[in-house]
């Protein structure tokens, strides 16, 4: 049986910012980019700077399953394919972008919580 690697310590660590940004996103753009910023410092800590995702390389995508992409650049690096069949890695993004769209979608409904935080 193959040994599966976990992550979830680190997922542990992200999560309390992970969760602050999202409650202070004032739009869905903001939601994009809080989700690449943790799943960025995921990635790194993980592969121990050996890549350094830009943003173009993590993508929030509500409509589509699962909910996100990673470039062809990621995908392609030899460490990051390796544990992404070995660990838990890709269920850890994935858990971040369902909260991730949870939330995005709860601000493309509420446009006057919006508006309401950039009147503040």
């Amino acid at each position: 049986m193959a040994k599966i690697k976990s992550f979830t310590n680190i997922e542990h660590e992200l999560l309390p910012d992970f969760r602050k940004n999202m409650g202070l996103s004032e739009s869905t753009e903001d939601v994009r980019k809080f989700f690449f910023y943790t799943v960025r410092d995921l990635f790194e800590q993980i592969l121990e700077g050996s890549v350094h995702p830009e943003y173009e390389d993590i993508s929030l995508v509500p409509d589509q399953e699962p909910p996100f992409t990673l470039s062809d650049r990621l995908k392609e690096n030899e460490k990051l394919k390796e544990l992404w069949d070995s660990s838990d890695l890709p269920h850890i993004i994935n858990r971040f972008a369902e909260a991730a769209v949870n939330h995005y979608r709860h601000l493309e409904k509420h446009p006057e919580k919006t508006e309401a935080k950039i009147r503040q």
